[in-house]
Parts: structure tokens; C-alpha cells; sequence
């Protein structure tokens, strides 16, 4: 690799709950550089979210983030010759980041409605641990389990 790393900004809280992570959640919906709609799809996300559950839209956020972030996933590594699936643990930065990737792929997957209220129902049904994105996070899990033996080969 050339050259130094490319130093991580710190990201401002976002304008209405004050939460980074929604900041980061809200830069992950953005496509094109269109912010606006991005905000807009979250903040009207979390109004469906309360009028819904009867509960902040924030509080459902964070522990649909909680329950979807993997613990544990597998890389793959080549080894005389083969290419192994090695389990390794999952840093908390990335765990943020896959948990957002699979959320906005559910979401994304459903046809029918506005993104919005894709992204409230994902959210729910992460917060209660259904829906595609435990799935997804279940299968990652399963793969981890299947490939144990390997665990010796991590560094």
C-alpha cells in the first residue's frame, strides 16, 4: 500500500436526535449527494417508527442496530493452497457498518411502498428480531459455526 492511511473525520451529530450514528446511518441512504432526501427518508422513518410502536423512533434504531451488528464473521484466507472461510471477530467499527448494509439491503428489497416506510418496517422487525437483516446475520453466524475448526489459522 502507497502512501499514509487517509486519516477518519469525526462526524458531526446529526441536527434532530444529536446521535453520530445516525449521521453515519443517514450518509449510508445518501445516493448522489442528495443529504436532504436522505434526512427526510430517516427522520420520516422514525415518525412512522412512533406513530407505530408508541415508542421514539431513535430507541427502536438503536437496538435494531444492536440485535443486527454481528459478533463474528468469516474471512477468507489462502493457505497452502486452499482458501479457507476463518472466523474472526468483527471490529465495532465495521459492525456498524454491515449492520447498515443489511438493513438498507432489506429494505431495499421490498417493493410496494416508499422508502421510508421499507426502512420502518426493517427497523421494527430488527428491534424484535425477525425480519431479513437478523437473517442475514444468523446465516453470517451459521457460516462462522460451520467453519470453527479453521479458527486455528487467524494471525
Amino acid at each position: 500500500m502507497r502512501g499514509k492511511q487517509a486519516p477518519k473525520r469525526d462526524l458531526r451529530p446529526d441536527d434532530k436526535f444529536g446521535n453520530t450514528s445516525v449521521t453515519r446511518f443517514i450518509n449510508y441512504i445518501m445516493k448522489d449527494g442528495k443529504r436532504t432526501i436522505a434526512e427526510k427518508i430517516v427522520y420520516e422513518c422514525f415518525d412512522i417508527i412512533k406513530e407505530t410502536t408508541k415508542k421514539e423512533g431513535i430507541e427502536i434504531f438503536d437496538g435494531a442496530m444492536k440485535n443486527i451488528s454481528p459478533q463474528i464473521e468469516v474471512r477468507s484466507k489462502r493457505i497452502g493452497g486452499g482458501n479457507y472461510q476463518v472466523p474472526v471477530e468483527v471490529r465495532s467499527g465495521r459492525r456498524e457498518s454491515l449492520a447498515f448494509r443489511w438493513l438498507l439491503v432489506a429494505a431495499r428489497a421490498k417493493k410496494g411502498k416508499d422508502m421510508a416506510e421499507r426502512l420502518a418496517f426493517e427497523l421494527i422487525e430488527a428491534f424484535n428480531n425477525r425480519g431479513d437483516a437478523i437473517k442475514k446475520k444468523e446465516d453470517v453466524y451459521k457460516m462462522a459455526q460451520a467453519n470453527r475448526a479453521f479458527a486455528h489459522f487467524v494471525r
